[in-house]
């Protein structure tokens, strides 16, 4: 199902440059008929009308997520302004008089409102992406617990909506909350992430202030995807150890006398099944799972987890990829609170994005989660 998707997205793209091309031709040729201009004329305008995509294209290898998700909107745009306007002329023309001539918008007028409309839409998504919103969550449970208050984030990916400095004003607003605790539910760092931020940001959670600590589990971006970045794995892991972090790869850890974190290796990764993880913990423990990719949430139901944290999906990051991703069944859920039995699940939609700083439909979030008891 995946390649299949691969494959149309692929598709779409080829043919929208190819739409892209004859609309930026029409420009060129002034909305007039190509044969009425001369062969030499015709062959230079046509490759003008090349420049523009072929500009694309070479930004488009520098940097592809920036590029081709603006260009793929401008298409989108353009297409269905292009229909509108064919729509309206057609109407318009089925009521002019039978010798009058055919009304006709300007032949530049879709190309620039698709531009226009494109870099709103775009300049919106960025501040989307990298403006953080706090989101609330009560959750009420029977059991006999103290109350807790949880700092959530997941998938800052350092460097894409903020480097090392920036994540530090992010923890540091999060301070003022005051949670008991701080756990970060993967994708800390991505393949595009610096050593020198990546070292940043771990102090900076080294100098938050929470009554029990900073607990961490690994996401898919966070062991990298090559070796094209300054530092690995065992380096990030060391940086976090040495800063306080608690990194938790298939453990868990007693917080205050009454709750358990259970941290979580990624799926993507070789890990133990949640009922072994849950198999030592006694059932008058309140237990909190920290699992970045939202896709086992039967098991964590059945094996009696109380409260389940994870990111992953970016809360959909785009306009339409949450119905997509839903369609296909690429996650349990995409974003916010659901239950399954007596477990209650967070999916948190991400303080950044990773790869390309829009964010449509949804937001960029750090979450505050109060247990109360009943």
């Amino acid at each position: 199902m995946l390649i299949v998707l691969i494959i149309a997205i692929v598709a779409v793209l080829l043919l929208g440059l190819y739409y892209l091309y004859t609309r930026i031709r029409n420009i060129l040729f002034q909305g007039k008929d190509r044969s009425t201009f001369p062969k030499d004329e015709r062959r230079i305008r046509s490759l003008l009308s090349a420049v523009p995509l072929a500009l694309i294209i070479v930004a488009s290898v520098i940097r592809p997520y920036i590029v081709v998700v603006p260009v793929l909107h401008l298409i989108i745009f353009w297409a269905i302004l292009e229909g509108i306007v064919q729509i309206v002329e057609f109407f318009m023309n089925r009521k002019k008089e039978k010798d009058a001539p055919s009304r006709k918008a300007p032949f530049w007028l879709t190309g620039a409102l698709a531009l226009g409309i494109t870099v709103v839409y775009m300049l919106y998504a960025y501040y989307m992406a990298i403006h953080v919103y706090k989101t609330e969550y009560t959750i009420k449970t029977d059991k006999d617990v103290a109350p807790l208050r949880i700092a959530l984030i997941a998938d800052s990916h350092i460097g894409t909506c903020f480097d090392g400095h920036g994540f530090a004003k992010h923890i540091k607003t999060i301070e003022e909350q005051h949670p008991d605790v701080l756990v970060i539910s993967g994708d800390f760092v991505d393949d595009d992430t610096d050593k020198r931020d990546m070292v940043l940001a771990c102090r900076a959670l080294g100098e938050m202030e929470t009554t029990y600590g900073v607990f961490y589990v690994p996401g898919n971006h966070d062991a990298g995807y090559g070796d094209s970045r300054d530092f690995t794995y065992d380096d990030l892991l060391s940086e976090l150890r040495q800063n306080g972090v608690k990194v938790l790869e298939d453990e868990s850890e007693l917080v205050g006398g009454q709750y358990y974190i259970v941290g979580r290796k990624d799926r993507s990764m070789l890990r133990l099944p949640i009922d072994r993880l849950m198999m030592f913990i006694d059932d008058s423990y309140y237990t909190i799972v920290l699992n970045h990719q939202p896709n086992d949430y039967d098991a964590e139901a059945a094996a009696g987890c109380d409260l389940v944290l994870s990111g992953h999906t970016h809360g959909g990051q785009m306009i339409p990829i949450r119905p997509i991703g839903e369609l296909i069944g690429a996650n349990d859920a995409t974003y916010g609170l659901s239950t399954r039995g007596n477990t209650t699940f967070i999916v948190t939609s991400g303080i950044a994005d990773w790869a390309v700083p829009y964010k449509t439909g949804t937001i960029s979030e750090y979450c505050i989660i109060d247990i109360e008891p009943n």
